[in-house]
Order: structure tokens, then C-alpha cells, then sequence
């Protein structure tokens, strides 16, 4: 299987986008990753449309785990995951160390408080644009951006094209 052996986290919050952090599970574990669903405080969580979801830890339960991968979606949840110092230290830390960071819609607001945005090329939800403009990014209007080992979408209407960038770049990290 092309992702057996890889260990991706989804960070989650309240109001997440339902089919931004559903759709990029389920394409995971298809590939045979590990997918592991981080809180920032709570057991569970609702998304914007109603759909509930378990986390399997909080995000301070993780910070000491390598990941090959790091997922932020979107809707409010990021406004909430960008406060939280145990998903920032996540996303910086596996950035840093060559995993993939993937986000969609709203989620790279969490990138911008990670501090990882200067001189990238990104995308997002476009209400969001001077946020990642002011924290240093390069801003497309694309379905997916890919600079590196990092990977942005704009909608739930990109995630087709997010999942196969992601998937492509996820192939990339040693394990």
C-alpha cells in the first residue's frame, strides 16, 4: 500500500468543516496510513454541519510524536486551533523536519501562528488572504498549492486535487 508505514495527524476543533476533515481521513486510511484525530481540549467535537467526531488525544498528547504528516482543516475550528500552543508546536515541528503540512479553507490561519508561512506559496479560503499575506505567504487563487512540503487548497470544492498533492508529497517523506 502506498502510505503503510506513514503516521498522519488530523488537528480538530469545534465547528471544523465536516467534509474537510472526513474527506482527507477516509483517502488516508485508504492508502494504509496511520491516522490519528488530535483535540484541543474536548473528546469530541461537532463540525458545522452537525457531524460529530471522537479524537483519539489531545493535541499536548502528541507533541513528542514524529509525524510524517499534519492535516489542518478548515471552517471555525482553525480560529480556535491557532491558540492552542500544542497543535502550533505539531504543525512547526513537522514542518520543520521535512512532513507534510496540508490545509485547506480557514486552516492555514493555524500555519500563520506556526510561524511557517514567510516566503511560501499558498493558498486558502480567500477572506483569509491578508492573514497569510501579513504573516509572510505568497497568495494563489488555485484549487491546491504545493511549495515544498507544503500543501493548501481553498474549498471543500478542492479537495480532489488536495488529497492527490498531499498523497504525492506524503509518498516523499522517509520514514
Amino acid at each position: 500500500m502506498p502510505l503503510s508505514g506513514k503516521k498522519v495527524l488530523i488537528i480538530a476543533g469545534p465547528q471544523y468543516e465536516d467534509r474537510e476533515l472526513f474527506y482527507p481521513y477516509y483517502r488516508l486510511l485508504e492508502e494504509n496510513a496511520e491516522v490519528k484525530v488530535a483535540g484541543i481540549g474536548e473528546s469530541s467535537y461537532k463540525g458545522k454541519y452537525g457531524i460529530p467526531i471522537d479524537v483519539d488525544g489531545q493535541t499536548g498528547d502528541y507533541t513528542n510524536t514524529k509525524w510524517d504528516a499534519v492535516i489542518v482543516p478548515g471552517g471555525w475550528a482553525p480560529d480556535k486551533i491557532r491558540a492552542d500552543e500544542g497543535a502550533l508546536a505539531i504543525i512547526k515541528k513537522t514542518f520543520e523536519a521535512g512532513g507534510v503540512v496540508a490545509s485547506i479553507c480557514h486552516g492555514p490561519w493555524a500555519l500563520a501562528s506556526a510561524g511557517i508561512l514567510k516566503g511560501k506559496n499558498v493558498t486558502s479560503y480567500k477572506n483569509i488572504k491578508d492573514d497569510l499575506v501579513n504573516a509572510g505567504a505568497k497568495w494563489e487563487d488555485k484549487e491546491v498549492v504545493v511549495d515544498d512540503n507544503l500543501v493548501t487548497s481553498r474549498t471543500p470544492a478542492d479537495l480532489p486535487a488536495f488529497m492527490k498533492a498531499t498523497i504525492k508529497q506524503l509518498q516523499l517523506v522517509k520514514v
